[in-house]
């Protein structure tokens, strides 16, 4: 009789024990998508028409630290945080560093960048000065995609989304003939191509 309920209760347990574990799994699989992003970095080519209408304005771009410039037509920005889900490409990715642009007598200041996917069209974002002055956080540019294969395949730890488009949002096109005096940005004016590498994390 003893033996019996022994057996019937490491059968009971054996039971127990695997549905936990595919509970605790199908739990591990739903949280599995969103990953925590840190390191690594985005890089920006600057096209010809953007490079070429700021020396037609007379103005000058320059990389504001931690940001940093790669042979004069490359800039790269550090990433520092953000969260991405995998299974659908929806999140932020943080920078620190900027851009500045000035001329002789106005100076622009472009920081903290953040890359954002949760909204209808993915858009970058930044704090904006002008001459000193705070302007706020507005979207600076628009971003254009590459073709992506959903879930996003992640080699070990590393994220890699290359040949993302670049180009001035309505608000920075406004902003930026508004300082300078000038109507040569628009809407969708080319910037360049940037390439996203980061680290991520996650269970």
């Amino acid at each position: 009789m003893k033996t019996f309920i022994f057996k019937q209760t490491k059968g009971l347990a054996f039971v127990v024990g695997m549905v936990a574990v595919l509970f605790l799994s199908n739990l591990t699989v739903s949280a599995n998508p969103t990953k925590s992003l840190f390191g690594g970095s985005t890089t920006v080519a600057l096209g010809q028409e953007f490079t070429g209408a700021v020396a037609t304005l007379g103005l000058s771009v320059r990389t504001i630290l931690p940001g940093r410039t790669i042979r004069r037509t490359r800039v790269s920005f550090p990433v520092t945080a953000g969260n991405l889900d995998f299974q659908n490409a929806r999140g932020e990715i943080i920078h620190s560093g900027g851009l500045q642009i000035s001329n002789a007598t106005t100076t622009v200041k472009l920081t903290n960048f953040i890359i954002d996917t949760t909204g209808p069209s993915p858009v970058l974002t930044g704090m904006v000065q002008a001459n000193g002055d705070l302007v706020g956080r507005i979207p600076l540019f628009n971003l254009e995609l590459p073709a992506l294969t959903l879930p996003l395949p992640q080699d070990l730890f590393h994220l890699r989304i290359p040949g993302v488009g670049v180009r001035l949002s309505a608000d920075a096109a406004g902003a930026l003939n508004a300082v300078f005096g000038v109507n040569a940005f628009v809407e969708g004016f080319p910037i360049g191509t940037a390439d996203v590498s980061t680290l991520a994390f996650g269970q």
